[in-house]
């Protein structure tokens, strides 16, 4: 596929998803959301890549739906169709991303660079790890439209910062700053404009240098883990362990130590 609407780029191990439409802070309609999916599959299927950024052009993020389109009755949720065509509107069009990142085992890292509205925000929130320039405003903005959460906010959100802040952002639509997202622990980090593309490259190349099999399985463990019983979990662990211990990077890892050495990992 031909990108339009995204840049895609891989270097050292990393793939760069950035949303490319800055005229409309990247506010996505079905070309970006087409593109986008595809290079998702495209970075999980690439053996070459071990971690995925995602951030936008010029000053947003995300702005979410094109609110212009929308209210013309041309955006994404079809308001001018019969409810028959809108009836899966989002599931056609919107929910291949997060049914994607759902079964994504690499690390995938939001660098939001600037505004993250509504379902901006929402794709903020799938990421395992977000990191937010100091200038970044994010914001759950579905209920100044009428709306509520339809790209998996209402799912993603509380548990990453609990369900009382959750709905404090859902219901009020207001903005955050930065430095609140940071409070709130939504951010891992807040940096200056400049310095947020190198300082998550050198996070995500970080990762990338680690030993793969681990950090995905370890991922998989997180997400598997929240909605069932311990026993369960520590199954799921065992099993886990045991396909880590199969690769030479198992081997590699006391190696390393026993020699005193940094490891060398090979990602298998």
């Amino acid at each position: 596929m031909d990108y339009q609407a995204i840049l895609y780029d891989v270097e050292n191990a990393v793939a760069t998803i950035t949303l490319n439409k800055p005229e409309r802070l990247n506010a996505f309609d079905d070309e970006m959301l087409a593109e986008w999916h595809h290079a998702l599959q495209r970075a999980d299927q690439d053996p070459g890549v071990r971690v995925i950024i995602l951030t936008g052009a010029g000053r947003g993020f995300c702005s979410g739906m094109n609110v212009q389109a929308e209210a013309s009755g041309a955006g994404v949720l079809r308001s001018e169709s019969t409810v028959a065509e809108r009836r899966h509107s989002l599931r056609d069009r919107v929910h291949p991303i997060p049914r994607t990142l759902i079964q994504l085992e690499k690390p995938y890292i939001a660098a939001i660079n600037g505004a993250a509205a509504g379902a901006g925000m929402d794709m903020a929130s799938m990421a395992d790890i977000r990191f937010a320039s100091s200038n970044a405003r994010m914001g759950m903005t579905y209920v100044r439209m009428g709306l509520v959460p339809g790209d998996g906010g209402c799912y993603s959100l509380p548990r990453a910062v609990g369900t009382q802040r959750a709905l404090d952002l859902i219901w009020s639509g207001r903005m955050i700053t930065a430095q609140e997202a940071l409070e709130y622990g939504y951010v891992l980090a807040v940096y200056e404009p400049a310095e947020l593309m190198p300082r998550v490259r050198e996070y995500a190349e970080q990762l990338a240098k680690g030993p793969a099999t681990a950090l995905q399985l370890s991922k998989k463990l997180v997400y598997r883990s929240a909605n069932i019983p311990f026993d369960e979990h520590l199954d799921m662990a065992q099993m886990a362990m045991f396909i880590a211990q199969t690769t030479e990077d198992a081997k590699e890892g006391p190696r390393a130590f026993v020699e005193k050495r940094e490891p060398q990992f090979k990602g298998f």
